[in-house]
Formats: structure tokens, sequence, C-alpha cells
């Protein structure tokens, strides 16, 4: 349980708020660079601010305030020059610095710019890396946009899957140090939504959590396995701040104000041995739906979209003035401490290094992350032996990560795996069977 006060500390992600300066602090995947395929720009809200991304003639990307300064005229609605975008009303151009570089008929009667050296725009950087483009909006110097080891698997199939979940980013980060979820959410509530009325997968018999440079590893045993499982001995990623690693993708929390939240999840796919050497030209991105058109029901068939459910039934800030926490939330109420801990920390020293951040780029090669299936994923498997992975076995058969996938996508991956996925309603997936030692 925790205090109105605390509650606010941990959910407002706004400019001036202490979580909101924090969060500014980290790097962010805020699209996919396909989005920028069949168009040039974009309206977005990130943080509680409303901003344009756009993509330039020369290429190069930039975000910005989406009010021009001018006249207040929407900047979602400018088009894009060689060099920044350009106000559709009168002309003003900005760079991706936010700098003023053409003011058209202003110019003509002041040939010395002295207005134009004078108008900036709020702008942010962005990066493009693995098939993401990612912002930075704190204070300068940034750290380095880290280069995590899976970015760099070769013989893999990525894709980024987005989905706009209208609750607050804490709730759904908190999914992320929970493991005993899994077993009700994804095993069991899956059982019951074919319809079946068990058997219930074997429950959790222990948990631990450890706190490492870039997060939480959460461990978790279930009945039936023995303490030499990969989930006992290595377990899963908390990524420090808004983000969950499970060996074979990523998932992040990314506020778009306190009452919505972008779930962010990247996913790669190692190909067959049989299917090397694969090399992926483009990594697609794609929008999955959140709610049956027919029913609109929220959609439960797949796993990210069972989370989507239980975040948001929380409320679009749940009240943890109420709560009840038991033995299996210790790594939740760690994650709370070491949040407060850090927001206490900034507030008394501006200066404060946050947790987690990368400034060395010697360290910033292939950096690594606790991974269950690390082996697999570098070096790779057979088919056959692909297939049987507890992890990884499930993906040769379907996309299960999210509801939604667009066909030439699905495409894409049969031809990379080089066999048809089966297009199955409901997944089973780790955990399901006692059988599984990972």
């Amino acid at each position: 349980m925790l205090s109105e006060e605390k509650n606010r500390l941990l959910t407002e992600v706004g400019p001036g708020k202490p979580m909101g300066d924090y969060l500014r602090r980290y790097w962010h995947p805020i699209a996919g660079a396909s989005e920028f395929d069949d168009k040039a720009v974009k309206p977005l809200r990130i943080l509680g601010e409303d901003l344009v991304l756009y993509k330039d003639l020369s290429g190069n990307y930039g975000l910005v305030d989406r009010r021009c300064p001018h006249r207040n005229a929407d900047m979602s609605y400018g088009y894009v020059e060689q060099c920044g975008l350009r106000c559709s009303y009168h002309g003003w151009q900005y760079d991706q610095s936010g700098q003023c570089v053409h003011q058209p008929f202003e110019e003509t009667l002041d040939p010395g710019a002295r207005m134009r050296k004078n108008t900036k725009i709020k702008a942010y950087p962005v990066q493009e890396k693995a098939g993401l483009l990612w912002a930075y909006m704190g204070p300068q110097p940034a750290p380095l946009l880290p280069d995590w080891e899976l970015f760099n698997c070769r013989n893999g199939f990525a894709q980024a899957v987005f989905a706009e979940i209208p609750c607050n980013w804490f709730q759904c980060q908190e999914n992320s140090i929970d493991p005993v979820h899994f077993e009700w959410t994804h095993n069991n509530w899956t059982t019951r939504l074919q319809g079946e009325e068990g058997p219930y997968v074997p429950t959790h018999l222990k948990l631990a959590f450890e706190e490492f440079e870039h997060g939480f590893v959460y461990k978790r045993l279930r009945g039936g396995e023995r303490e030499d499982n990969v989930m006992w001995t290595t377990g899963r990623v908390t990524l420090w701040p808004n983000g969950f690693f499970l060996g074979h993708h990523f998932e992040w929390r990314v506020p778009i104000d306190d009452h919505h939240t972008l779930s962010v999840l990247w996913v790669l796919s190692r190909v067959p041995s049989e299917q090397e050497p694969y090399v992926q030209e483009c990594i697609p991105s794609w929008y999955g739906p959140i709610k049956d058109p027919a029913t609109g029901r929220w959609i439960t068939s797949h796993v990210a979209n069972q989370d989507f459910v239980v975040w948001v039934g929380q409320g679009a800030i749940t009240d943890r003035t109420r709560e009840k926490l038991g033995q299996s939330d210790k790594g939740i109420v760690m994650m709370r401490r070491r949040f407060f801990e850090e927001l206490e920390a900034m507030q008394a020293d501006p200066a404060h290094e946050p947790k987690g951040l990368i400034r060395d780029p010697e360290k910033n090669r292939d950096v690594f992350l606790p991974s269950a299936c690390r082996d697999e994923m570098l070096n790779g498997l057979p088919r056959a032996e692909l297939a049987a992975h507890p992890l990884l076995g499930p993906y040769l058969k379907d996309f299960f990560g999210q509801a939604g996938q667009p066909e030439d996508v699905r495409a894409a991956y049969e031809k990379a795996i080089g066999q048809k996925v089966e297009g199955a309603t409901f997944f089973k997936v780790h955990g399901a069977g006692v059988e599984e030692n990972a």
C-alpha cells in the first residue's frame, strides 16, 4: 500500500514532475522506422508533450513541438524539406535542433534575419536503431543509446509491434517484475478461454529477485521443475527504467501521458539453421488492435493482449492506497523502493547520474543482459530442435506475441523461416506443461 503522494510520484510523467524529469534522462522508442516508408510526418504525444516526428528529404529524423511559435499552427501538417520541417501556414522552416532556418517574408524585409536567428522551436534528438526510432528528451549531454546484444544477433527476423494502452505506464511496468502472473494470466486463463476447465499448470514454488546494473533479474521455480531449470538459474530481466527483456524479445512501456502508455514489443525470431545465412533487409513495424470491433471486448488471444486487459482493468491510474500486497509482490516492492531512492537522489542533486546509463562508447557494444536462451539465439538451432524449444519453438508455429500481425509481415516471416505458420487462435506458451525444462 502506498500513500496518494507516493503514488503520484510514480505515475506523473509531465514536464517538471519528478518521475517525468527522471524518465527524460533515458532514450525511449517512440515509433518504427518503417512507418516513414510512406509518410514523412507523424504527430505523437510522449511524456505529456505534444510533438511531431518527421523524416526530412535528406533522410534525417527530427522531433519538434507540435505548435509553430509564430501563430501556433499545427506542425503535423507541415512538410519536410532537404533540411527539417516547414510550417504550412507561413512557411517558417526549422532544422533538427529546432532552429528556424527560413522565414520567407520576414527575411525579405530583414536581410540580416535578426528575427529568424532568435526563433527556435522545442526539439529533441532522434536516433534509429534496430528498426525503431528513439527519442531523448532530457538534459544534455545525452547518454548513449544502448546497443543491446540482441539487436546485433544475426540470422533472425525482427519485428516491432505497437499499441496505445489507456492506462498509466507504471502499472504496465510492474507487470515486468511479477512472475506469478504468467501462471494465471497466460497459462491458466488461456486454458479457460479455450473452453477447457483444466488441468491448471503447476504453481510457483520459489521466487528470487536480484538487482544489477541495468535493472532486476527475477527467477522462478514451478512444481515439477528441477533447480537446474534455466528460469531458476538465469531468469528474466526487468529492464530499467521501463522495459522487460526475455532473451528473444524486448518490451517497453513508454508513457504517452499520465493516463496512456505506448506499448512497444520488439521480437527477434531466430530462423532455423537450415535457412542460414539469412539477412533481413527491413524490420517491419505495425500497430496491433486491442479490442474486437465486432464485440467491443478486449482481445485476449495473444500474450501481450492478455497483459493489456489486466493493466487497464486496474484503472487509468491504479489506486495503490487500496492494494494488499502479498509474498509474490516482493519484486514490485523492490522496484518501487529503487525508484523512490532514485527520485530522492535526483531531487537532492540534479547532477545525480541515474541508474544504468551508458556513456562510455567502449562499454556500449553488444551490451550483455542475462538471457535464458542466449546460446540458442547466438548460435541457432536446426529446425526440429528449434520447434521443440520451450521458449523459441512457439514462434516457429505462429506469432503469439500480439494480435493483428499484417499479412505481408506474416508472409515475410514464413519466407525467412522456410515454412508456413499454423494460424492458431490460442497458443500454448512457456510454462504450459511440467515436461518443460526452460
